[in-house]
């Protein structure tokens, strides 16, 4: 077997272990896509605690239905401009991994467009912009029709220590 063909073997089967259903929203322009296995529910915007202490893109914390959930707003983390709250606002409650432990945080988004089930040759890999530019959280850029579709990983976008503490609340 030639290395060309063991090379397209192996491309093959990441692009096959990308391809899924994908929940998408949008951050001002940008389209997003999370895996629809990590996302546990959507809720409108509601009132949130704040923390002392904590990162600028920590927003606080809830109280959903008696559990406690960390809330991230993916702008301020992605640097983005802030943007005023609308009825379209809403906190997407997803389950990530830190450190072997499963718990729940929301983010915060725009807006949350459609389910899409993306197949793997419409995944192409993150582009790579440099060694100083961080992608490692990006599963893929997702292909659909005239738009592109950042996939995230949701476990490395919100990986962090000061969010694990939070979620051990």
């Amino acid at each position: 077997m030639s290395v060309l063909t063991v090379q397209k073997e192996q491309t093959d089967k990441t692009l096959r272990a990308k391809e899924g259903k994908y929940l998408t929203f949008a951050l001002g322009n940008e389209q997003y896509g999370l895996e629809i296995l990590k996302v546990r529910e959507i809720v409108g915007y509601i009132d949130i605690i704040n923390l002392p202490k904590m990162p600028d893109y920590v927003k606080g914390i809830i109280n959903l239905r008696g559990k406690i959930i960390p809330i991230v707003d993916l702008r301020t983390k992605f640097n983005m401009e802030t943007a005023e709250v609308t009825e379209k606002t809403c906190i997407i409650i997803v389950e990530i991994c830190q450190s072997e432990r499963r718990f729940s945080t929301g983010i915060i988004v725009d807006h949350v467009q459609e389910v899409l089930n993306i197949s793997g040759e419409n995944i192409e890999d993150a582009p790579q912009v440099g060694s100083s530019v961080q992608t490692d959280f990006i599963l893929g850029m997702g292909k659909v029709g005239e738009s592109v579709k950042i996939l995230l990983d949701i476990d490395k976008v919100l990986g962090s220590s000061e969010l694990l503490n939070v979620g051990q609340l």
